[in-house]
């Protein structure tokens, strides 16, 4: 019955998965107590509206400002002078990068000992303590509690920025693997946009509301702890790094459902770590001077530089400003600091469908493209509207136009690349040095850009544009196409470039590899 014929549709089925009920669970409870840590965090502390003193000390400060100033005169008798205030400020919104950086530096190790699922389950510390300190913070009259929680919620999203695509890009089966990858970024921006409306100030972004609104970071992080115990741990993870055949056969048949060959995916991944077992587990320290994976650290680095450096932040921190140097008025610049929240979650999601129609190389092409030249048309604007008013209309629609190109590739894309193009053995650490760039490079941006807009003004978004381009024409000509590729074909890909020869497999059997080998263990650092 079920053998008539010799063709029996069963070409490589582990290359169609589909979107199996525990995979969608999985995928949400992990992105959502994570991801969104991250976009929640970068956007609620500059988005609380501004509000007037009852003092009479004159200048308007957002609302979390005022609150530094009133702590500071109960204790001290007198506020702050306006550059004591900003300095604290600057001191409060750069916390988080920095926390992010030294979360990116611990993620390695984490990862290896405790598994992708068990160190998103322990980054869950790092969210809900920090949420109780800010939501006490105000009844405390300690706004240092803010300062310090913004280096915890720092740490917690540096870890998840790290170890969520390594765990939905281990899990996914690879013809999902673009689409699932970019959920990563989908919820990054669903914790901004959530992040901007619940900072109207009709919400909470008010005096009395503050401290609900800086607690809720702990909702997410409750929920994942709640819910992610239930579901899987990484396959490859179970399989390569603790040998653990069986666990990863059970995780397998959850993941992908019961009409699935999964022998087909085990003898796949059995594949990559016999090739893995000629390199061995690579330190940062090996990473950097190991040959066979010289391009794709360099690649690694270049899309998460480009990814800061292109401007986004720039955006995300200054929005408001901009926004009024452009013609809005500020009281109105909320809501279409929410509108661009929307433009921005929409084409997320596009980009998370198109990518495994499209490719990840024309997405981050195309956005990289779109980016440049709005940052061009955006400094023409700026310089030209005293002259020419209509122009502030053009330099709002450069910045919803940056905001769409950003976010169907320079934003989403890499997350799915970087861990496409290594393998198990170098994950970790090569993550490890993907967090600390994509940290390192966010607080550059969030540093020096107010200065460097003070000393050239709108000539600024120029700089913006010029990394755009050098971006893209690495990407094109470095960078190959990795949409529906096993993570040994992707590695194979690089080789030539790398100018390794890699052996070839047939049924098994591993030839003598060309490539150095390195101990089987080693640290992450």
């Amino acid at each position: 019955m079920e053998n008539k014929g010799t063709e029996t549709p069963l070409p490589k089925p582990h290359t169609k998965g589909r979107l199996q009920p525990t995979l969608i669970l999985t995928t949400l409870s992990a992105a959502f107590g994570s991801a969104f840590q991250y976009g929640y965090n970068i956007s609620v502390i500059n988005t609380p509206h501004k509000v007037g003193t009852s003092n009479g000390w004159g200048p308007v400060f957002q609302v979390f400002k005022s609150f530094y100033n009133d702590t500071h005169f109960e204790r001290y008798g007198t506020f702050m002078d306006e550059n004591s205030l900003l300095l604290l400020w600057s001191c409060t919104v750069s916390m988080f990068p920095l926390g992010g950086l030294l979360g990116s530096l611990i993620v390695g190790p984490m990862v290896n000992k405790w598994g992708r699922k068990g160190t998103l389950l322990i980054n869950n510390v790092f969210a809900i303590t920090p949420a109780i300190l800010m939501g006490v913070s105000k009844v405390a009259r300690v706004y240092e509690l803010i300062i310090l929680s913004r280096v915890l919620v720092g740490i917690c999203a540096g870890i998840s920025y790290s170890a969520l695509p390594m765990y939905l890009g281990e899990v996914a089966p690879k013809n999902l693997r673009g689409t699932l990858g970019t959920m990563t970024e989908v919820f990054v921006i669903i914790g901004v946009l959530l992040a901007q409306i619940f900072s109207l100030q009709a919400i909470l972004g008010n005096t009395t509301g503050w401290p609900i609104l800086l607690a809720l970071t702990g909702v997410p992080a409750l929920i994942q702890l709640l819910s992610l115990p239930f579901f899987p741990e990484s396959p490859r993870y179970i399989l390569i790094e603790k040998g653990d055949e069986e666990t990863a056969r059970r995780a397998l048949r959850r993941l992908r459902g019961c009409n699935y060959d999964v022998e087909a995916e085990m003898e796949e991944m059995r594949e990559e770590e016999r090739k893995e077992q000629a390199e061995g587990r690579l330190s940062v320290l090996n990473l950097f001077t190991f040959r066979p994976l010289r391009w794709q650290l360099i690649s690694i680095i270049v899309l998460m530089a480009g990814q800061q450096l292109s401007g986004i932040n720039a955006i995300n921190y200054y929005a408001d400003t901009i926004y009024t140097s452009v013609g809005v008025d500020p009281t109105q610049s909320q809501y279409v600091t929410v509108g661009s929240g929307v433009i921005n979650l929409v084409m997320t999601i596009v980009s998370a469908v198109a990518v495994e129609r499209l490719g990840r190389r024309i997405l981050l092409l195309s956005g990289y493209g779109i980016c440049g030249l709005a940052c061009v048309v955006l400094t023409v604007a700026l310089l030209l509207q005293s002259t020419v008013p209509e122009l502030s209309y053009l330099g709002i629609v450069c910045v919803f136009a940056y905001i769409v190109g950003h976010s169907i590739g320079p934003s989403p894309v890499p997350s799915v690349v970087r861990t496409e193009i290594v393998l198990q053995s170098s994950r970790t650490a090569a993550f490890t040095v993907d967090g600390a760039v994509h940290w390192l490079t966010n607080f550059i941006v969030g540093l020096a850009f107010p200065s460097i807009q003070v000393a050239i003004g709108a000539y600024s978004f120029l700089i913006f544009a010029a990394l755009c381009l050098l971006t893209a024409v690495y990407i094109f000509m470095i960078i190959p196409e990795t949409k529906g590729k096993t993570f040994v074909e992707i590695n194979c890909a690089f080789a030539k470039r790398n100018g390794v020869e890699l052996p070839e497999e047939k049924g098994g059997a591993t030839a003598e590899s060309h490539t150095p080998s390195l101990p089987d263990k080693q640290t992450s650092f």
